[in-house]
């Protein structure tokens, strides 16, 4: 086989470790930030954080033989992070604007077009709201044969239930009311709340803790151990079981020790709100990046220094640095470049998030005087474009970074919207509408709630062209029950 040579050119594109770290850190939630530089503080001796009496530590040049040493100085901007580094070699540089644009395999050109009002993508619904109690009992009874009018009474209860799923209305009190708007006997009532009762999770719509109980149990296979015992308890001696009384329910039920224990155990593996595992995402803690206040009659951002974490190099460690010649010396060096590289990218992560939320601020200052329904349509190239950043960096900027206003905390992203076409030439942004649907069905006489083609002709009376299939897909995203279960599930109907 002939063997040759052949030269080929070709471009790739190589990750530095800094630009690896800066991507890293820029796309980190705040409370993300502050666990991942624990494990840096940890591993890392050079560096540690400022006290918060002390002054922050400046390190500038190059840290070689001859070359400059941290030295002491106190920030005077109340933006600016509590560490800055100074002009490093030439590979090291950062002073450049920050753009960790490199493509980890995403497309955010999607991102930057306006889609119609039926496909728009919307950044404030990051996820879908798990489905409520109230939402899981309809989707079963709508799958059951049921004649109409015995579905609208058991979805009359489950409009009642509270937020443990239980049924605290009198129902007589219940018979009476919808008595107003069909005829209802209790008897009918009753049959409905069994129907109710049927359901999943087990246990729901019971009138007591009691009656909870005995549901779950007696959904049970015959065999369990202890049933027949466990049901006489929940229904006659919550009271001696909640005070550990046993010796009182060994003698009530005539048991022994052991068996007052499985019945113990029993009923406590039971649970006593059905509604536990419903509408209840998982629980986030949320850090404000960003403060939003009126100044001077002008919306102004500025960083949470509380939010900021306080970095600087460990001075002793720096000094044994500059006296050791030895191999021990080397791997300080190494240490030392970490810990520049660190605290410059975690400065230049706040510093861009600023830049990012004041161009937000200005665009959507009319939000901050106005509300929801004043918002403007919004998209990332218009921000990156502003900022003078790729849109892959304002995606990470947005993402899991929380702006203080006295409107309540958002996440940048929530900023960001469609846009829905108006009679005059202009555009509505998505979240604007949402606003405005939420004010007509809040305003709608409970009697005669508003249906979505309804809804669609008043908005379009007001110069906004947005069809019945949208008004529907904003009313669903918000939660808001359509016209004809609204007009059963309102307290002042059913």
């Amino acid at each position: 086989m002939k063997q040759s040579l052949q030269l080929k050119l070709s471009q790739h594109l190589t990750l530095t470790p800094q630009l690896q770290l800066s991507i890293k850190l820029l796309q980190l939630s705040t409370v993300d930030l502050n666990q991942e530089l624990e494990r840096y503080l940890l591993e890392n001796p050079l560096l540690e954080r400022v006290d918060i009496n002390n002054e922050p530590v400046e390190l500038a040049g190059s840290f070689t033989n001859g070359s400059e040493y941290p030295t002491t100085r106190t920030t005077d901007s109340p933006t600016s992070t509590t560490a800055d580094i100074g002009t490093a070699d030439s590979d090291d540089r950062v002073d450049q604007p920050f753009d960790a644009s490199v493509d980890d395999g995403s497309s955010y050109a999607a991102a930057s077009r306006r889609s119609d009002d039926d496909e728009d993508t919307e950044y404030s619904q990051v996820a879908a709201a798990e489905a409520t109690l109230q939402e899981s009992l309809i989707n079963q009874l709508s799958l059951m044969s049921l004649p109409e009018r015995d579905k609208r009474l058991a979805m009359i209860l489950v409009a009642h239930l509270d937020e443990d799923g239980y049924l605290t209305h009198n129902m007589d009190d219940l018979c009476a009311l919808i008595a107003d708007h069909m005829e209802v006997e209790p008897d009918d009532l009753q049959i409905a709340l069994r129907r109710v009762q049927a359901l999943e999770p087990t246990g729901v719509a019971a009138r007591s803790l009691s009656e909870c109980l005995s549901l779950q149990l007696k959904a049970l296979p015959a065999n369990t151990p202890q049933l027949h015992h466990a049901l006489q308890v929940v229904n006659h001696h919550l009271d001696a079981l909640a005070a550990r009384d046993f010796v009182k329910l060994k003698r009530l039920l005539r048991c022994d020790d052991q068996e007052v224990k499985q019945v113990r155990e029993l009923i406590i593996s039971l649970d006593p709100k059905p509604s536990r595992n419903f509408g209840q995402g998982d629980i986030r803690y949320v850090i404000a990046d960003v403060i939003v206040k009126k100044v001077g009659g002008k919306w102004a951002a500025q960083l949470n220094s509380e939010a900021m974490p306080k970095l600087r190099v460990n001075k002793l460690y720096a000094d044994l640095l500059h006296k050791s010649r030895d191999s021990d010396g080397k791997n300080l060096a190494g240490q030392l470049q970490e810990a520049r590289w660190l605290i410059k990218n975690v400065q230049q992560r706040f510093d861009t998030i600023l830049r990012v939320t004041e161009a937000i601020v200005e665009r959507q200052r009319h939000f901050f005087d106005h509300g929801e329904v004043a918002m403007r349509p919004l998209v990332l190239r218009e921000i990156a474009d502003q900022v003078g950043l790729h849109e892959s960096t304002i995606s990470r900027v947005t993402t899991q970074k929380y702006m203080l206003t006295p409107r309540g905390i958002f996440e940048l992203k929530y900023f960001f919207g469609s846009s829905v076409a108006t009679d005059e030439g202009g555009a509505c942004s998505s979240i604007a509408i949402r606003a405005l649907i939420k004010q007509l069905v809040h305003a709608e006489d409970t009697k005669k709630p508003l249906s979505d083609h309804r809804i669609s002709d008043i908005l379009s009376q007001q110069g906004i062209v947005v069809a019945r299939r949208t008004v529907a897909k904003y009313r669903e995203a918000m939660q808001i029950q359509p016209a004809n279960l609204r007009k059963y599930f309102s307290s002042n109907v059913a």
